[in-house]
């Protein structure tokens, strides 16, 4: 996979101490560790001899300028944006900036302390209301960052008699949580429930709790779980179940309240529901919505958030802002649906492989490897305007590295045909 474009590590490691100073002479010299014979440094380091040999200018950490939504500004180029999750285009609503200047005002940049000892806010509380009214769950808490939300809770909620049952494809913060856990964990084949079922029968009755976890729209492929069959597991054999949302919040769903709004579901099928504040609510942050004693043990033990600074002013009131504004406008989520549905159908109909998505939001384009898509990536950056980010291994396999476009509601018909003609005169077959 990955060794046709980066060989394996022994050949990265050959390749950057040819020019630096090698790992017995760093012993024999007995000085500090030098970072530069770091695994991972000689495998970056290698990544962009190969990169930079094929005559590929790096396309990440670019500096863009003004608001991330449709369009996006770069140096001198005005760009169509497709890597922004920016999906119903509430970034910069005159109204949340409005909530913003005057939060700012009253409250300052920062709550200067975390929250269990000084940092709380009353504005803390209405966001978590708000939350807790879409998911019609008991509470809801608020964390500074999506990743370490993750990351905390279901480290925190798992114990060492608990088996973690996790889809393989799942984001590197719900890996992260697993890994930290002291729980056992076994990953099951993306979405697949026989899978699931297998694991479950063989293993829940040797652990006092069974904790599963999956997403809701899955940021690389932009597919979903069978999550009605997935609550049919969980009710047989008492697992607890966690939906991660982060990408599901504004995308899926008549009006956006996500996956159990798009399979017809009461969202008190799921146990833990978990989402980001950073996608369609346009802030930044994580929360959870959960029964009481969930919540509970989350805001006195969460490491996320005990020992963290509370969310700030500005963030706390752009999310509560951009939630009223999805639920008042749905006819943003209509315009969604319609862009991405529109476009995934016109790649189809040009033999692109977009993969398992569904057309909510998150369309790839795969294009075989890591080369390919960063060559096809700065193709339509130099040449169309367009900013479409490659999707490189490890992040997905060598063979299925991808362009990944992130639609919003503000696309428009014209952009998305100039987009597909771009592609059309550029793929890499």
């Amino acid at each position: 996979m990955a060794k046709k474009l980066f060989g394996n590590l022994s050949q990265v490691k050959s390749r950057v101490l040819q020019t630096q100073t090698t790992l017995e002479d760093l012993s024999e010299q007995k000085v500090d560790y030098d970072f530069r014979a770091h695994p991972l440094y000689q495998e970056l380091q290698y990544m962009r001899e190969t990169v930079k040999k094929f005559g590929i200018a790096d396309p990440l950490y670019r500096n863009y300028q003004g608001i991330a939504g449709a369009k996006i500004n770069y140096a001198t180029k005005e760009l169509i944006n497709y890597g922004s999750y920016n999906y119903l285009g509430l970034n910069g609503d005159p109204r949340t900036i409005q909530a913003v200047t005057d939060v700012l005002a009253q409250e300052g940049t920062t709550v200067s302390a975390s929250r269990i000892v000084a940092g709380q806010r009353a504005i803390h509380q209405n966001l978590e209301n708000k939350i807790a009214e879409l998911y019609q769950s008991e509470n809801a808490i608020a964390f500074v960052s999506g990743h370490a939300t993750n990351v905390s809770v279901i480290s925190c909620l798992t114990h060492d008699k608990s088996l973690i049952l996790y889809d393989q494809l799942a984001h590197n913060s719900i890996i992260q949580g697993v890994k930290l856990s002291v729980a056992k964990a076994i990953g099951f084949r993306h979405n697949d429930i026989d899978h699931l079922s297998q694991l479950l029968q063989l293993n829940a009755h040797k652990y006092e709790q069974i904790f599963v976890v999956v997403e809701g729209l899955y940021s690389m492929d932009g597919d979903i779980p069978n999550l009605p069959e997935i609550i049919k597991l969980k009710k047989e054999y008492g697992a607890v179940l966690m939906v991660d949302e982060a990408h599901g919040l504004g995308v899926l769903g008549k009006t956006g309240k996500g996956i159990f709004e798009h399979y017809n579901l009461s969202p008190k099928e799921v146990d833990i529901w978990m989402g980001t504040l950073s996608k369609t609510l346009c802030s930044c942050g994580g929360y959870i919505a959960a029964n009481n004693v969930i919540i509970d043990i989350l805001r006195h033990y969460a490491p996320g958030l005990v020992y963290s600074v509370g969310l700030s002013p500005a963030n706390t009131v752009a999310a509560i802002s951009s939630l009223e504004l999805m639920l008042a406008e749905p006819d943003r989520v209509s315009r969604l649906h319609y862009n991405s549905e529109y476009l995934l159908n016109q790649l189809k109909n040009q033999s692109l492989d977009t993969g398992d998505s569904i057309g909510r939001a998150i369309i790839p384009v795969i294009v075989g490897s890591s080369r390919n898509a960063v060559a096809l990536s700065n193709k339509l950056f130099d040449d169309c305007n367009i900013n479409a980010m490659p999707i490189m291994y490890p992040a997905v396999e060598e063979r299925k590295a991808r362009l990944r476009f992130f639609i919003s509601s503000e696309h428009t018909k014209d952009q998305l045909d100039y987009t597909i003609q771009c592609l059309k005169q550029n793929i890499i077959q």
